[in-house]
């Protein structure tokens, strides 16, 4: 299973990128193995404002079809369109092509409760 250093993780098995005050998002390598096929990306719509933990999304595979929550609170600025078409690149590349939305973060202090790499390592581990 690939943890990239450099990300930040939730217990729900998203990553986040923090870019100044932006946060690309995506499902990580660990769920997007235990969702299987990926068939259907339902994203949020841009200039949507979600809540830390709400559903911004789902993700439908040939196994179950599972939420995508927001791992931190903020406004919608970009979806990534090319899921629509090849919703397959969220098992291929989940950390490159596969990422499914960014957000202008709204409240900084909610980082602090993102997992670093080697914890969500250990969570994914146990």
């Amino acid at each position: 299973m690939i943890v990239p250093n450099g990300l930040r993780y939730t217990s729900d098995h998203e990553w986040v990128l923090v870019t100044g005050d932006t946060a690309r998002v995506g499902v990580t390598d660990y769920a997007q193995d235990a969702l299987g096929d990926v068939v259907f990306v339902q994203l949020p719509t841009l200039n949507d404002t979600v809540k830390l933990g709400s559903s911004a999304g789902e993700v439908e595979s040939t196994k179950s079809v599972s939420d995508i929550y927001a791992p931190l609170s903020g406004t919608v600025t970009a979806i990534n369109d090319v899921l629509a078409d090849s919703p397959q690149l969220v098992n291929s590349d989940p950390y490159g092509d596969g990422w499914m939305f960014e957000l202008s973060i709204a409240d900084t202090s909610e980082l602090e409760q993102l997992l670093t790499a080697a914890a969500y390592k250990a969570l994914t581990d146990s």
